[in-house]
């Protein structure tokens, strides 16, 4: 990755260990994604998250919003040259162990994650997905999926999961769905006081590492 594409890296205290590429939603890269990276590192990987609003962040949705559409906008580098130069840079630090990586995205960052892990070229192994859907072409995919689902969810259609559960299948690719009972859209982010779901939330991370334990690297 070139200086001019920021990100967050988080190193286990081992040194080393299996690559997480971590993506934020459309609040930014803020502390809790920060944070985010900083508790993967403490489960033993190699955590980087790559910024897609050059250090701006945003704490309503109606600022969100306006970020996103302006980093749109204004973006030099597209979004998805960003983030596959993110997972090259990933893959190639000294620390990272294994010859792939695997994604986590929240919302925004769970959109991209679906995007990147339908490109066969890149080196995905596993794919964690918290709130979002999106249908695609699966077929040459190497992923394995993880999906956290809220039980309501005003962002994510009933129609676009089971579109998405489809195509996954079509694809005969393997992937668990989990849905939480009483959460809402951005259960997992701590910093949402309205919609953090403390009891899903810790649920959720359980199973990523579980899973990511089993998945990366």
């Amino acid at each position: 990755m070139t200086a001019q594409l920021p990100h967050y890296l988080a190193i286990p205290r081992t040194g080393s260990g299996p690559g997480v590429l971590v993506l934020h939603s459309w609040w930014g890269l803020n502390a809790f994604f920060k944070g985010l990276c900083d508790r993967f590192a403490e489960a033993g990987f190699v955590a980087l998250a790559p910024d897609l609003y050059d250090g701006k962040v945003a704490s309503t949705v109606a600022a969100a919003q306006r970020l996103r559409a302006e980093a749109t906008a204004s973006r030099r580098v597209p979004a998805y040259k960003v983030l596959t130069a993110a997972i090259e840079h990933l893959k190639e630090h000294p620390a990272t162990t294994g010859s792939h990586v695997a994604i986590a995205g929240c919302s925004m960052g769970g959109h991209w994650a679906l995007w990147l892990a339908q490109r066969p070229e890149l080196p995905i192994a596993s794919t964690v997905v918290f709130y979002a859907a999106r249908n695609g072409d699966f077929r040459q995919s190497k992923s394995r999926f993880l999906f956290h689902f809220a039980e309501t969810d005003e962002w994510v259609s009933t129609a676009s999961v089971a579109k998405m559960k489809k195509s996954l299948a079509v694809a005969s690719r393997d992937a668990i769905y989990h849905t939480y009972p009483g959460a809402s859209h951005w259960f997992f982010e701590s910093d949402r006081p309205k919609t953090f779901h403390k009891d899903s939330a810790a649920l959720a991370w359980d199973r990523t590492l579980a899973f990511l334990h089993e998945t990366a690297g």
